[in-house]
């Protein structure tokens, strides 16, 4: 059984520096990227493949294949950085038996109607409202950009975001 050592939510999913950062510091082994657009894309997914930190082996599924590879044997084995590139896919996958003790949410990009509550980090209502749900379940939910930052709690992001 494979032991998630970090579930991170990251729009930009696999990217250079910010993601070898994280796997040395989670001493991961092993990425696991959760995301139905790129695992229905060959394309992409080689692109993010390559962009990989070396030694590390990065498996990407559908939502449901995810949850399908986790009931079946916990992701195989090894140290996982799950990587999901939004919150509305983490809550599918926890509410379908992926329950993670915590979350890091390290990059959600803008868009209309999104507000930057940190840094690269933005959110809408409906990313509150799944934050909120996920905290109700025990769920330890931070922001953090990169290990050098002090993680931000969510209580300080919901009040940057009620503001």
């Amino acid at each position: 059984m494979a032991e998630i050592v970090l579930c991170r939510i990251d729009s930009r999913l696999i990217h250079g520096q910010v993601m070898t950062k994280w796997v040395n510091q989670s001493q991961a082994n092993k990425i696991v990227v959760v995301s139905d657009e790129l695992a229905a894309d060959e394309f992409m997914l080689e692109i993010y493949l390559l962009a990989a930190p070396a030694g590390v082996k990065v498996e990407c599924y559908s939502q449901a294949d995810a949850v399908a590879h986790w009931k079946e044997e916990q992701f195989g084995k090894g140290r996982v950085l799950l990587l999901l590139p939004n919150l509305e896919s983490m809550k599918k996958v926890y509410d379908e038996g992926i329950q993670v003790e915590g979350i890091q949410i390290g990059g959600l990009g803008g868009a209309p109607n999104r507000k930057v509550v940190f840094q690269n980090i933005t959110l809408d209502d409906a990313d509150v409202e799944v934050l909120n749900y996920l905290k109700g379940k025990g769920v330890n939910i931070i922001f953090q950009t990169i290990p050098e930052d002090i993680p931000q709690s969510l209580e300080a992001m919901l009040k940057k975001y009620n503001s």
